[in-house]
Formats: structure tokens, sequence, C-alpha cells
């Protein structure tokens, strides 16, 4: 397993996030939850809050096919959205196969998805040579998150996925800026905790971990007699 950015060269936020506990309420969650329109075409405070091909894939399939060797390879593309990344890849020479759970993404797609959960992939052993898989397994509880990197293990020959983490179990504040800002991120680990569940899952692919400093998150907060979060 390598730990390494496999989207470096994605646009990052100009200035930092700022979070509080207040930034999401349940409502959004809950809308959030369905994978609908509300979360990719909706209001950001549900989801992507609109989300359009600006041009951002094209060096990122270049970043993919060079690291891999892909070439006329076989791709999947789990958690695949509206297609942008996969057609990109596409245009490049891979073979791809895109993966929703989402029927909306799919009736948007520009190539054609497979609607079916990431725990329970419709493929053959080994089918693929290389498996994508940002933002997949973090989504699920613990034992879907396990069930998830198994299928992965299972259908790729090689794989790179993203994980929510913090640092270990003096960094709380990385913790709640990560359950605040999430708004379908489940599986919060620490580092160490996410080797140990890719250990057990037998999964050998490589992985980025999200957290709070590399998605930029700060507290939004206030200082009076010590540091408190502030009230919306």
């Amino acid at each position: 397993m390598r730990e390494f950015d496999l989207f470096a060269g994605y646009p990052e936020p100009k200035s930092p996030r700022l979070v509080s506990p207040y930034l999401r309420k349940i409502e959004h969650r809950i809308a959030a939850s369905y994978r609908g329109r509300d979360f990719y075409d909706g209001d950001r405070i549900i989801g992507y809050g609109g989300m359009v091909d600006d041009g951002r894939w094209g060096p990122i399939a270049d970043n993919i096919i060079k690291e891999y060797s892909l070439g006329y390879a076989k791709v999947l593309q789990m958690n695949a959205h509206k297609g942008f990344l996969a057609y990109e890849l596409m245009k490049r020479g891979a073979r791809i196969y895109t993966q929703e759970v989402s029927e909306y993404a799919a009736s948007c797609s520009i190539v054609r998805h497979t609607v079916c959960p990431f725990t329970k992939l419709p493929y053959e052993d080994g089918q693929f040579d290389f498996v994508l898989a940002a933002s997949c397994v973090y989504s699920h509880n613990l034992a879907d998150a396990i069930q998830c990197l198994k299928e992965i293990q299972r259908v790729g020959k090689k794989a790179w996925i993203t994980l929510a983490a913090y640092e270990d179990e003096e960094d709380v504040e990385g913790l709640m800026l990560l359950r605040y800002w999430f708004i379908l991120g489940t599986t919060i680990l620490t580092k160490a905790d996410w080797i140990a569940v890719m250990n057990h899952a037998g999964y050998t692919g490589d992985y980025r971990f999200d957290t709070a400093k590399s998605l930029k998150l700060v507290p939004d907060i206030i200082t009076k007699g010590g540091t408190t979060w502030r009230l919306k």
C-alpha cells in the first residue's frame, strides 16, 4: 500500500473553509442522503451546489494514466458522479466502466453507469487493471466500509481510494472538523486505525487520507475568555 495524492493538481479552495457545529443541520444531511438532485445540483449546503464540467478533470486523468501506466487498460471508476473524469480517461484510451449508487447521477452522466451498491459489485474477480474509488469507503458504517474494501480488492489488480482520517486520538479538533464538514462521511478514523482496517480487509492498493488539514478546514471561532465555537 502507498499513501499519495493521485488527484494532485485538483483545484483547492482559495481560502480556508470555516466549519462549525451549526454548518449543516440534520435536514441538510437527510436531503443529501438520497444522493439526488439536491445533493448534486441544489444548494451548496446540501452537497456539490451544481456539478459541472469545468475542465479540471483532464490533468487529473493525465496523472492517473501516467501513474498506473493504464494505456488501453480496463478501469473501473466507483462513485463516478456525472462521468466527467471517466470521459477524460476514456479519451486517453482507457476502457472505462463506471459505477454509481445514485440514480440521479446516472441519469445525468455523460457515460453509462452501472447502478449498484459499493458493497456488492457485479464484476468478476480481477476484472479490472485499476479501480478508482474516491469518497466511497468512508461513506459507510465500519462493517460496510470493510466490505467495500474487500470488493475493491476482489475486482481490481490495482486500486486507489480516499479515507476520512484524523491524526491520532489527541487530534480532537481534526475529528470534529471532519464530522461537521462531511455531509455523507460516516466512518472517520485515525490514520493508524485505517491502516488496521485495510489490513483486516486484505486491501493492498493505494490510498489518500482526507484530513482537516488537507481539506483546509478551520474552526469558525471567537475567542472570549477562551476559544469557543461561534454560533450561527
